[in-house]
């Protein structure tokens, strides 16, 4: 799958078109010649040090997602809506449908690496006239996403901290803005950790995703001991709707739906290309092989979690279920805040691939040849980003639908109308300012003619 296009760098062409003149960054982080090459084709100044290489990034990816640790959270929306099967099937279909999405966002890595990521592959492939537009559009939906997933992970870690609290003293009062005051703290400590330790968050990243693959065995094995176990029946056939929907087959597709989205956000290591060494290779390769083994331990959670989960009315009902639903159920009352929080962060996220495979299709169909790269689909690259295509866009639909019927302010999905929301005030400052203001990256980027 993986081509070496020739770039046909020189000694001479680099002391022209040098991104480091004047640049305060050390030699030892200035990257590769080809990296020069990428930054000077898209018009960008070196000005972060690439202090990452592919296990460092590989850590990167897999501990911004923590895949296999969320599940154990998220997998309450596929218990609601389906049941165990909905979270077995829904793991199960999860890397088949995004892998083609990665395999297609990996081949525009390596065209044009650069840490604007859709926005930027949006603006150079997608049509003439509406290249400024979409790339705007975008850049918000990423920007929104990834804002969303941030409070959605320090308020998952705020929960469970308040969630043990109540467990370990029967007489703690917990009140709502107990939840909202250490959700802020949470994000503003993840802040000040990334601003104060930037240079040392290779070695913190590899740490970690070891602390990553050994948390696996941490979690399942007590699971496989002690747990009671449930019928393979019971786990992979029998849907069930505990959410109050009457169509079975409507309320599974609600709950298999987040269990396959447990992979998107892996575009994280994109927009850390331009601190990466040689990134027109190796990001390519961080997404699939994060995506890849990523995958399989989120599947081999997911699924001993599922199987050792015993009676799932009890667990959805009661105080004195599973650990981590009982957890989360009982430090935020509902599932609505999370429901929110998930639902916006991976819609927006989801829909900036959606439009950038789109524009990609546009451009291998009607517009000129697609730039040179290191990583490529090629002959199959069309059918791979069309396939993807298909597959992603029903879950735009169903993502923002509510877990609960009857539908109330209580456990509506307002993930809809916050984009919404976000959308008006976008539109607005797009066509009151933006429009005027806004180039897109493509204005920068040299021609390879």
């Amino acid at each position: 799958m993986e081509k070496e296009e020739a770039l046909n760098i020189t000694t001479s062409s680099l002391r022209e078109r040098d991104p480091f003149a004047g640049s305060h960054v050390p030699k030892e982080y200035q990257g590769t010649p080809t990296d020069r090459q990428d930054m000077h084709t898209l018009g960008r100044k070196q000005v972060l040090r690439r202090r990452f290489k592919f296990f460092t990034m590989l850590g990167f990816a897999s501990t911004v997602m923590v895949a296999w640790e969320f599940v154990l959270v998220v997998s309450a929306f596929g218990l609601a809506d389906g049941g165990k099967p909905a979270v077995f099937w829904g793991l199960l279909l999860s890397p088949v449908v995004l892998t083609p999405v990665y395999a297609s966002l990996a081949e525009m890595a390596s065209m044009r690496p650069t840490a604007a990521g859709q926005y930027a592959w949006v603006s150079e492939l997608a049509p003439p006239k509406f290249q400024k537009g979409l790339s705007y559009a975008v850049g918000w939906l990423i920007s929104l996403g990834w804002q969303t997933f941030l409070c959605g992970v320090s308020f998952q870690v705020a929960s469970l901290v308040l969630g043990l609290a109540v467990l370990g003293n029967a007489d703690y009062d917990m009140q709502p803005w107990h939840t909202t005051l250490l959700t802020i703290g949470v994000a503003g400590f993840c802040t000040l950790f990334n601003v104060s330790f930037a240079d040392r968050l290779p070695l913190v990243e590899t740490v970690m995703l070891i602390l990553h693959v050994l948390g696996v065995f941490a979690i399942c094995i007590p699971l496989w001991i002690m747990a009671p176990k449930s019928s393979a029946s019971e786990a992979i056939v029998r849907f069930t709707s505990n959410g109050g929907w009457q169509d079975l087959g409507l309320a599974s597709t609600l709950g298999v739906v987040p269990m396959i989205g447990m992979l998107i956000g892996y575009d994280c290591c994109v927009h850390m290309s331009e601190e990466v060494q040689d990134a027109s290779r190796t990001i390519p390769a961080v997404i699939i092989w994060a995506v890849v083994s990523n995958a399989a331990m989120l599947f081999f959670v997911g699924i001993t979690y599922i199987f050792c989960l015993g009676d799932l009315d009890s667990v959805l009902n009661s105080a004195t279920g599973q650990p981590v639903v009982q957890v989360f159920y009982d430090a935020t009352g509902s599932y609505t805040a999370f429901n929110a929080f998930n639902s916006l962060g991976t819609v927006s996220i989801l829909s900036s691939y959606t439009v950038t495979v789109g524009c990609l299709i546009w451009r291998r169909l009607f517009g000129k040849p697609l730039p040179p790269r290191r990583w490529s689909l090629g002959r199959w690259g069309l059918a791979v980003n069309m396939f993807s295509l298909c597959l992603t866009t029903p879950m735009l639909f169903f993502y923002v639908w509510p877990l609960y019927y009857p539908v109330t302010a209580s456990n509506m999905n307002w993930s809809s109308a916050m984009l919404g929301g976000v959308t008006i005030i976008a539109l607005v400052y797009y066509l009151v300012k933006g429009r005027h203001d806004y180039a897109g990256p493509v204005s920068f980027v040299l021609s390879e003619e």
